[in-house]
């Protein structure tokens, strides 16, 4: 990775997770995620949207105004089927005048306004809760990206960057669905459940009360129901999970794979996988899907309970036709709000779990702030000190020692040791990315907490082993160690890495697009581009970390002419595991165990023949060795 130094290696792009889902029909059957403090993340949330609530009255009042206009509907629907049943028994008996078909007609026209009133209420609602959910969604995400950049690095030691990742994706999902969906289903649902209560009320309390004595019927068998497929679901994600990541690992090492010959055994293993899968889910999705058939029965139980109890009232007189026809329409529509009601209780869960996460993540602890009255770097020559510095990613563990070190402007200093040593630590607390427990670390004499972290970091440029390239064309890789550089600039920083003759052999040159993984280009090639951002960025002090490591001898060779060149009236930190390449080093510090055990020249280390003379001749050792 090539770049000024305040630009951090950022995750490679891809997705995560994989196919599955909520599970269930409505969701009902999956068991949810559940927040640890719901009570106190749920009010988070609600004072996260506060700077929204007139927006959102406004939606619960377009909601149940949609709901209610909604409900009248089958009542004067009623009226007209009573109307066409008396006139038709009138036709029969030879009196009257027959159907009033003008009543019908203006029946028919108020149904239409009210369905029209309904549906335009419902559009307006929707319409300002997709503003709403979306504006939520853009803030977190964006306070979430902010965030990233505010983290020590410590913190992402310790987490995944997929883990990371889903905070900024699935759980901003998970809010930004919860809030366009399920909070105008849960005020309407709740409206609807009222609404069609009171309408079948006050068409008959005696039918109301038939009804209403299925419903502990329905509820016994769904209880049943997701007692018993609820584990099938939970086996269901956790087999899901194996199978992808099975699939993830065999592609994302194919050749290895092919290389040794694994296809069979990883056939195997994904059959194994596979069908434990396909058991559980067989089993989960033929419980669940007994939900909607056995509803079905019980719902037309209850309307056969119904119909013959209407039909009895209205031989009795005590009820018309046309609201036996508007009650069973109401019954119809009584147990969808019910069930939506219940998924949204899962739903809220998971919503306020996603939000949890997210919440906490806003709370991490971030670098301390920067000093209020930072230095200048405008005359920054280079002069490096370290001063008595200990440093331990863990305060119980200490990994620097006591580490004194003086480096002078436009010094070529190398750092060696033995795996462990703390030769990249020493890089890490330069740049500020962790701050030491004791000591000093001075810059021109100023120590480099006095620095705001963008400034120092400014100061650095840094080529590192593992390279970092991103999805776009081979110039602006280049160019993204100084934003604002011209095309020439880009070409010359190209010129002087020794990788201009490459790009130009590549179909579309520089402006060749580099894939996600910018495996479209060698393993050396990629290094030299990332060297020829670090050119470009035309730091004070460079920052070598086996830089050379991935390039063939006659492309080191020119890497190291270029690099000569750009080190001149720069002061340049390397880290090198080949010893041959840092012989003419100014310094070269000798570190083992966090201390420096030996400091000088390539010649001085060999003639005090300590363990720098031991190191180096065992690189030759190995090689006649081979």
């Amino acid at each position: 990775m090539s770049d000024k130094a305040s630009k951090f290696k950022q995750p490679k792009r891809g997705g995560h997770g994989g196919p599955g889902g909520p599970g269930g029909p409505g969701g009902m059957m999956m068991p949810v995620a559940k927040a640890k403090d719901f009570k106190g993340t749920f009010k988070k949330l609600t004072s996260y949207l506060a700077q929204y609530k007139v927006a959102i009255f406004i939606v619960i009042v377009f909601a149940i105004a949609s709901t209610i206009f909604n409900i009248l509907g089958p009542k004067i629907l009623g009226n007209a089927t009573t109307k066409i049943f008396e006139g038709v028994m009138d036709m029969i008996s030879g009196t009257g005048t027959g159907i009033d078909f003008g009543y019908i007609g203006q029946i028919m026209i108020i149904l239409v306004a009210l369905y029209l009133v309904s549906a335009i209420f419902a559009y307006l609602q929707g319409y300002v809760m997709s503003g709403v959910s979306m504006k939520v969604t853009y803030n977190l995400r964006r306070d979430i990206a902010a965030k990233i950049n505010r983290l020590p690095l410590k913190y992402f030691d310790k987490k995944s960057y997929g883990e990371v990742l889903s905070h900024i994706t699935n759980d901003v999902d998970a809010i930004s669905q919860s809030l366009n969906q399920s909070m105008t289903q849960i005020i309407t649902s709740v409206t609807s459940i009222i609404g069609i209560l009171v309408m079948m009320f006050s068409i008959s309390w005696q039918m109301s009360l038939v009804a209403l004595a299925v419903l502990p019927v329905s509820f016994i068998f769904i209880a049943f129901i997701v007692k018993k497929s609820q584990k099938h679901f939970v086996n269901q994600q956790k087999y899901l999970g194996s199978v992808n990541g099975h699939i993830e690992e065999m592609y994302g090492s194919h050749m290895v794979m092919k290389a040794f010959n694994g296809e069979a055994e990883s056939v195997k293993e994904f059959a194994k996988h596979n069908d434990k899968l396909y058991t559980s889910a067989w089993k989960s999705q033929f419980l669940s899907g007994m939900m909607m058939p056995i509803m079905m029965f019980i719902g037309n139980i209850g309307y056969v309970a119904i119909s013959i109890f209407g039909g009895y009232l209205a031989v009795n007189g005590r009820i018309s036709v046309g609201d036996i026809q508007a009650f069973i329409q109401y019954m119809r529509q009584f147990t969808q709000p019910i069930a939506q009601v219940a998924n949204i209780s899962n739903v809220l869960q998971q919503t306020v779990a996603a939000a949890e996460r997210v919440f906490e993540f806003l709370a991490e602890e971030e670098e301390p702030e920067d000093t209020k009255t930072p230095a200048s770097i405008a005359d920054i020559k280079g002069d490096v000190t370290f001063e008595n510095v200990h440093f331990g990613y863990n305060e119980d563990k200490t990994v620097i020692n006591n580490f004194s070190a003086t480096v002078h402007n436009g010094q070529k200093v190398a750092i060696v040791g033995p795996t462990g040593a703390g030769k990249s630590t020493i890089i890490k607390l330069l740049m500020r990315f962790y701050d030491i427990q004791e000591g000093a670390i001075l810059i021109d004499g100023v120590n480099i907490k006095d620095f705001t972290r963008n400034d120092l970091r400014s100061l650095f440029g840094m080529v590192l082993q593992d390279t970092w390239l991103y999805n776009t064309s081979i110039k602006e890789n280049i160019r993204y160690g100084k934003l604002g550089a011209t095309d020439e600039e880009v070409l010359a920083a190209a010129k002087a890495a020794q990788v201009d003759h490459f790009i130009r052999t590549l179909p579309d040159g520089y402006d060749m697009v580099l894939n996600e993984e910018a495996s479209n280009v060698s393993q050396g090639q990629k290094q030299l581009l990332t060297i020829a951002r670090a050119i470009l960025a035309d730091p004070q002090i460079l920052i070598l970390d086996e830089a050379t490591s991935s390039v063939d001898t006659r492309t080191e060779t020119l890497i190291q002419k270029a690099m000569t060149n750009l080190m001149k009236g720069r002061t340049s930190f390397v880290i090198a595991h080949r010893l041959s390449t840092i012989r003419d080093a100014d310094m070269i510090l000798v570190m083992k165990d966090g201390d420096i055990i030996e400091q000088g020249s390539h010649e001085e280390l060999l003639a005090q023949g300590g363990f720098y003379e031991s190191l180096y001749n065992s690189q030759f050792e190995e090689t006649e060795a081979s």
